[in-house]
Order: C-alpha cells, then sequence, then structure tokens
C-alpha cells in the first residue's frame, strides 16, 4: 500500500509539472508571437510608412550635394555701360565636429585676424555642436588666400569649406540707384530693376552630386551627377548714362538752390518710342551700400530717429523711385493737357482775340480762386497767351466750356487712370474724384493741375503723347534680355497704346508750348 501511494504521489507530481510546463511553453510561445508581430508592424510601418523618409535620410548621410550658384546677369545702359555686375567672390563655412579641440582656439583666432570677425562670436560658432556653421559670406579673393595659406601652414584641412560665391557691385554708386536698386546678401533683388526683373537676372541654381564615405571624404565613382548650373540673363536698359548723369546733376543742384525739403525727380523720355532716357531721383543713395544714409542731410534725419523701426522706414523712404510710386498736383504743366483737349474738341483756337479774360481771378460759386498775378490781372487773352502766361483763370473758363464728362474722358485715354505699366517695381496709381463727385470748383481747379494727383510717369506719358503727333505709348525701361548661356538676344518692342488726339492739334499745341518758350510774359 505504501509503495503503491508513493508511485501515485509520483505521477502526480509529474503531472502537475508537466501541466506547469506546458503553460509556460504556451506563455513563451504567446510571448514570442506577439513580440514578431510587433516586430513584423514595426519593420512594415518603418517600409511602407516611413520608408522614404528613411531613404532619404540614408541618401543625404551617404551623398553630398554641391550647389553651384548661377552667374547674377548684368544691367547694363542703352550704350553697353555696366551699371550692375556680380564679381567671384567666397563663402567661408566649417564643420565644428570635424575640427580637433586643441585647433579651436586657433582657428577662432585665424577667422577673426583674416575675415575681421568678432572673436567670440567666431568661438562659439567653432566650439558649437551643430553640423554647419557658416562663418562668413562674400568674402573677397585676398582674404580666401591668406586663409587657405594659413591652413596650409597649419596643417588643417578638415572641418573648413571655401565655397565660390558671388557679390552684386555697382561700379557708379548712386548713379540711377532709386530705378536700379539692389540684392540682399543672398543676391536676390530687394528694389527698383534688380526686384522687378530678379527673375530674369538670377538664373537657376546647379548641383554635384557625389558619393561620401564615413569621415565625409568624397568617394570618387561613376554615379556622380553633374547639372549644370543656368546663368541669369543680361538685360539692357533704355536710360542713357550720359543724360542720366547731367539729369542728376542739375536736379541735385536745382533742389538744393531752392531748399527742395521733398527732394524732386527728372524724367528724359522718348516720346516717339516711350523710352525712359533717365529717371533721376534726389536725394539718391550709394547702391554699394543701400543701408546707410548717402547724404549729409539724410545722415542728420537718419542719426536723429530713436528707434529702429523708424529708421527702417527712412531708409525705404529714401530709396524709394519717386517717379512711380509718390503722386504729386502736377500743376501748371497740366495745362498743357487741357489745351490739347479744348483744341480736339473744337471749343477754342489757338488765337481768338478776346477769348478769355484775367480780372485777377474767378469767383466760383462760395470760392474765390486767384491769379498767381492777380495784382495785376492779364486781361484779355488768345489761348496761347494764357499757355504764355500760365493764367489760371483762363484755364478755368476753359475746363468749364470742355466740361467734366468730356475731361474725364480724355483724362482715360490720356492713361491718367491707370498705371503706365512700365516693368519697375512700386508703381502707384492716380488718385481723382469720381466723375459724378466733381463739383465747379473741383472741375475749375482741375483745368489747371490741382485736386488730383499723378505720377510724374503718368505726366511724362500723357504730354510725350502730344509730343509724338497724337500717340500714346507706353513707357519702356528695358529694351533687350541677353541669355548669356545662348547669347540669344530678346528685343522687347515699342508698344503703342493709342491715338488719344489728331495729329493737327497735336501740332497745335507744340506750337503753342514753343511760344510759352520763346514769348512767355513771366
Amino acid at each position: 500500500m505504501t509503495k503503491k501511494r508513493k508511485n501515485y504521489k509520483l505521477k502526480e507530481a509529474e503531472i502537475e509539472f508537466r501541466k506547469g510546463l506546458s503553460k509556460k511553453l504556451v506563455i513563451g510561445i504567446i510571448i514570442v508571437f506577439i513580440i514578431f508581430l510587433l516586430l513584423t508592424v514595426k519593420l512594415s510601418w518603418i517600409d511602407f510608412i516611413r520608408g522614404d523618409t528613411y531613404k532619404m535620410m540614408a541618401y543625404n548621410q551617404q551623398t553630398i550635394n554641391q550647389v553651384i550658384s548661377p552667374n547674377r546677369g548684368t544691367i547694363y545702359d542703352s550704350t553697353g555701360k555696366a551699371l550692375a555686375i556680380s564679381a567671384s567672390v567666397d563663402t567661408v563655412s566649417i564643420n565644428p565636429t570635424y575640427i580637433k579641440a586643441e585647433d579651436k582656439e586657433k582657428v577662432a583666432t585665424a577667422f577673426s585676424n583674416i575675415l575681421g570677425l568678432d572673436y567670440n562670436t567666431v568661438l562659439e560658432k567653432v566650439n558649437s555642436n551643430s553640423a554647419f556653421q557658416t562663418i562668413a559670406r562674400k568674402v573677397e579673393h585676398d582674404q580666401i588666400t591668406q586663409l587657405k595659406s594659413w591652413m596650409e601652414e597649419n596643417k588643417i584641412t578638415k572641418g573648413i569649406n571655401i565655397d565660390e560665391d558671388s557679390k552684386r557691385y555697382y561700379p557708379y554708386n548712386n548713379v540711377a540707384s532709386n530705378l536700379i536698386g539692389f540684392c540682399g546678401s543672398d543676391n536676390v533683388g530687394l528694389a527698383g530693376i534688380e526686384y522687378k526683373w530678379n527673375s530674369v537676372l538670377t538664373g537657376t541654381p546647379g548641383r554635384i552630386t557625389s558619393l561620401r564615405g564615413g569621415e565625409s571624404q568624397e568617394i570618387p565613382n561613376d554615379s556622380e551627377q553633374y547639372i549644370e548650373a543656368e546663368n541669369g540673363s543680361d538685360i539692357v536698359l533704355t536710360i542713357d548714362y550720359r543724360l542720366q548723369t547731367i539729369a542728376e546733376k542739375y536736379l541735385k543742384q536745382a533742389v538744393e538752390e531752392n531748399n527742395c525739403s521733398r527732394g524732386g525727380n527728372v524724367i528724359i523720355m522718348d516720346p516717339s518710342t516711350g523710352d525712359i532716357k533717365a529717371m533721376a531721383t534726389y536725394p539718391d543713395y550709394n547702391l554699394n551700400t543701400p543701408s546707410e544714409p548717402y547724404t549729409e542731410s539724410q545722415k542728420a534725419i537718419y542719426n536723429s530717429l530713436t528707434t529702429r523701426e523708424e529708421q527702417i522706414t527712412y531708409l525705404e523712404e529714401m530709396r524709394k523711385n519717386i517717379a512711380v510710386s509718390n503722386g504729386y498736383e502736377p500743376g501748371s504743366t497740366f495745362k498743357i493737357i487741357t489745351a490739347a483737349i479744348g483744341l480736339e474738341e473744337g471749343v477754342v483756337q489757338t488765337d481768338t482775340e478776346k477769348d478769355f479774360i484775367c480780372s485777377g481771378g474767378e469767383q466760383i460759386y462760395d470760392t474765390y480762386i486767384r491769379c498767381w498775378k492777380h495784382y495785376d490781372p492779364h486781361g484779355e487773352q488768345t489761348l496761347r497767351e494764357a499757355l504764355q502766361n500760365s493764367c489760371n483763370p483762363a484755364f478755368m473758363q476753359l475746363g468749364a466750356r470742355i466740361g467734366t464728362r468730356t475731361l474725364y474722358k480724355y483724362y482715360k485715354a490720356f492713361g491718367l487712370f491707370d498705371k503706365t505699366g512700365v516693368e519697375l517695381a512700386g508703381e502707384t496709381n492716380s488718385i481723382f474724384y469720381k466723375e459724378d463727385d466733381v463739383g465747379p470748383v473741383d472741375l475749375a481747379t482741375m483745368s489747371f493741375g490741382q485736386r488730383f494727383n499723378i505720377t510724374p510717369l503718368q505726366l511724362i506719358t500723357a504730354v510725350s503723347a502730344i509730343a509724338n503727333d497724337g500717340i500714346l505709348m507706353k513707357p519702356r525701361i528695358v529694351k533687350q534680355v541677353i541669355n548669356t548661356d545662348t547669347g540669344v538676344v530678346t528685343n522687347i518692342e515699342p508698344e503703342k497704346v493709342r491715338q488719344v488726339v489728331s495729329k493737327t492739334t497735336a501740332d497745335k499745341v507744340k506750337d503753342l508750348l514753343y511760344s510759352v518758350v520763346e514769348k512767355r510774359n513771366w
């Protein structure tokens, strides 16, 4: 009995052991299955969802991508004189992790001395844990030569990168500065022609792609890819350097002699083509240092400003091309337009005796508007004499004959309600009353160029139509685009807008204006 009981207990224990073993085995299998399932899910997530990302990370780690900067196109005047050019310079950068610890202070000192940089700022970059740091951009060749010599003498070759770049130069400093504009540190146009024509001047960067090893050294191989940069195109302006400098000289003289606090603007246009031969603004600025005031008066105003925001706003105003961005009341110069409309409509002739009477002013409802010579009135006048005398009452009388509706019809035809469409940055439009809101006083003052705003370019474009036998031309500032890679020249032809007044009327107005110059009485 004892032996049987003992055997029975042994069998029981064995059964229990096997049960326990089976449970553990099942649990182990389940755990292995779960782990396998998780690994499968993870691998699937990596392969199907994050696959492209990891492939790109691996590609970036295993390849060297060098950007080839395109050359920015040159800006020429109409005679072939280069007004904006790009010169070859270099950008210095570092891979801090590849610079030995014992060399870091030495490298920072060299950068500071050779490139003229702040030592502490450079040292912070050299000691950083980042993979890449830019030390200096637009470094001249003599400094690069010194840096390369220092690197050779000190046997430091890893971690310092010198990459070719370009820098924008303006050989004539402030000539046509408000027209040409300038570029930022990345060679992107920020103002003027440089901004408006940036896509043409910039070009397309190229790229060299090759493999690299574990220490980032380049591995020669047949899979290297070379994508050539497409250089920016050159552009030829309608501006004539000689006329531009003459206009700037005499504009500066006139502004200073007459204490014109708001400065001034001169435009010279070829009426037959719409070509802008000169566009001068004063005060101007130095294109090579666009963030600094140029004249002594500018410096005084700039230094008197208390906040950086005020200084930035002032610099932006200083760099404006007021020929297209600022409106003004044209005053008596607009009498040319009123005279042309009156002649075209047949409500006036050039030499009708006693056609207008100046008694020193005109009473328009509750407003008395004086002639500039109210103390000695012009008396009876023809249209020719009224224009010679620049007599406001005579043109108020002419404006009343023409009427608002007809004036506005011709204002539209002369392009005064629209931007000219010139290819320049920052062109603004005119400001006129709505036709239905024009009252008798407004009509009177508009007839001699007040109570509305137009840009200097809108005015010269309209007046040039009269000089061009009554044909309005679109202003042209760029006449050619030259592909520097292929040599192909694209001409931008003059563009006729419309016939505004007849040739007969235009000839009469030109004859009147000749009289203004030759026989004026003031």
